[in-house]
């Protein structure tokens, strides 16, 4: 059983995957991401960040688990953790635009490095677009470096237009093992 410190976190379910659909939507997309610090709306057009398929395949998938934070029963946060091995992909960590600044980010972030000590992860790794300095910043407060590996970030004709070319910068944080 997997535990977190905060009990308004806890591992999302299949029948989220419309709520966390939505949440992704609303933080990273269209006019409704331009509430909050996040947004992507800037570099990206569009108003969808995935598709329910994408989200349904994940949340099936192996070693695959949502973590959701939940308030008045809506999910308002979420991140996606994905177990390789010893390492642990981080992705999709989202706060409704209208509760970011109130350090539920944090917290996403603290229950996704208690999941990563849980199942006994070495490193929690990210990409994160490399013009996006302000969100680099709040990683890099939080212990996450940059490994010096970049990714070419390819138009997938799902998540929106490109309005200049980007690219991934791969961040990690080394685990500290738990006895």
């Amino acid at each position: 059983m997997i535990l977190f410190s905060n009990i308004s976190i806890s591992l999302a379910t299949p029948d989220d995957v419309l709520a966390i659909k939505t949440l992704l939507d609303s933080a990273y997309r269209g006019e409704d991401s331009k509430n909050g610090w996040t947004t992507e709306a800037h570099l990206i057009a569009g108003d969808e960040r995935t598709t329910l398929e994408e989200l349904e395949e994940l949340i099936q998938k192996e070693g695959t688990v949502f973590l959701a934070y939940r308030y008045d029963n809506t999910i308002r946060a979420c991140v996606n953790l994905q177990k390789t091995g010893e390492r642990i992909y981080l992705g999709m960590l989202s706060v409704s635009p209208q509760l970011q600044g109130k350090g539920i980010g944090k917290e996403m972030l603290v229950a996704a490095e208690e999941y990563a000590q849980q199942v006994k992860s070495l490193f929690i790794y990210m990409t994160v677009i490399s013009v996006r300095y302000e969100l680099i910043e709040w990683y890099k407060r939080f212990g996450y470096t940059d490994t010096g590996k970049r990714k070419a970030f390819k138009e997938d004709g799902r998540s929106g237009r490109h309005l200049q070319p980007l690219e991934f910068m791969v961040m990690e944080k080394k685990m500290v093992r738990l006895p």
